[in-house]
């Protein structure tokens, strides 16, 4: 087994401010949660943000009456405010509510610079999942743009906790750098990663030894080590999706990480949409990394 030298060098992660979109839906208190979940592990600050809608404007509209609907707009969301952030799990947290004048939703990623934030919390809408997530979708486009860390919420948490944290890789060199911002993200959540490998008889199956040399040869360029090879989790399923889910499900995971590329949505890392479908179909928090 050849060994590679090689040290890849990266900043930690931390979680001083966290960056939540708020319509005061029921999606964004869950993810008003999560966020809340993660920050008090760090004593950072959440920015409650919610962005009016001034599309609606025409050209026949005059200006003055186009200022009073703003200033309407940006008071009546303050006294919305007022009423959602009164929550008990937000207590002794620090949250700053956020009005900007936004009218595209992928504009966030303004605000998480302005902001110096180091994550997106969202919620996502649909009973089913994501199922709009790649048809142009507001979720998609703050993925796709943005440079941060985003941590998409589908439903209500079943605890406060992200203990378990299922990463699944190809072992690729290009998702080294997403493996080390996910592992230094899941060490900030006080969690367990665990590295996955799908085995498919369909997609280039391999046998253990391969798996083996390449997930070592993985390691040693992100790790400069291949200690964790101890530690990697081997299935065999009929689709990655399905062995992803079946993995996460046995070890009651509470998040599931997947990398993405830039402005491409969701990266092909398995030659195949694997990251689409088990963003569209898995009921638990999606965390997404640029690679």
């Amino acid at each position: 087994m050849s060994k590679v030298h090689l040290k890849y060098n990266f900043k930690r992660e931390t979680m001083n401010t966290i960056v939540v979109p708020v319509d005061f839906s029921e999606y964004s208190e869950y993810a008003l949660k999560a966020a809340s979940s993660i920050i008090k592990k760090t004593n950072g600050r959440i920015i409650a943000l919610h962005m009016l809608d001034l599309q609606t404007s025409t050209f026949n509209e005059s200006q003055s009456y186009l200022q009073e609907r703003a200033a309407f707009l940006f008071q009546f969301a303050k006294k919305k405010f007022e009423f959602f952030l009164k929550r008990d799990y937000l207590k002794d947290i620090k949250v700053v509510p956020l009005i900007k004048y936004h009218k595209v939703f992928s504009e966030i990623n303004e605000v998480v610079e302005e902001e110096n934030a180091d994550m997106i919390v969202m919620g996502s809408h649909g009973a089913s999942g994501m199922k709009e997530l790649f048809v142009g979708s507001n979720t998609e486009k703050v993925i796709r743009f943005s440079k941060v860390p985003v941590l998409v919420i589908k439903n209500g948490l079943g605890n406060d906790n992200f203990n378990n944290v299922v990463y699944a890789t190809d072992f690729s060199k290009e998702s080294v750098g997403a493996y080390i911002r996910i592992k230094s993200l899941v060490e900030e959540l006080q969690g367990r990663l665990h590295l996955l490998y799908v085995n498919t008889p369909y997609n280039e199956f391999k046998t253990t030894e391969e798996m083996e040399e390449l997930a070592s040869t993985f390691l040693q360029v992100a790790d400069s080590n291949s200690e964790k090879l101890k530690e990697v989790n081997f299935v065999c399923d009929k689709t990655v999706e399905q062995g992803i889910f079946h993995f996460a499900n046995s070890i009651n995971a509470e998040m599931v990480a997947l990398s993405t590329h830039a402005r491409k949505g969701f990266s092909h890392i398995f030659k195949g949409s694997v990251s689409e479908d088990v963003a569209n179909h898995a009921s638990l928090p999606i965390l997404t990394v640029k690679i």
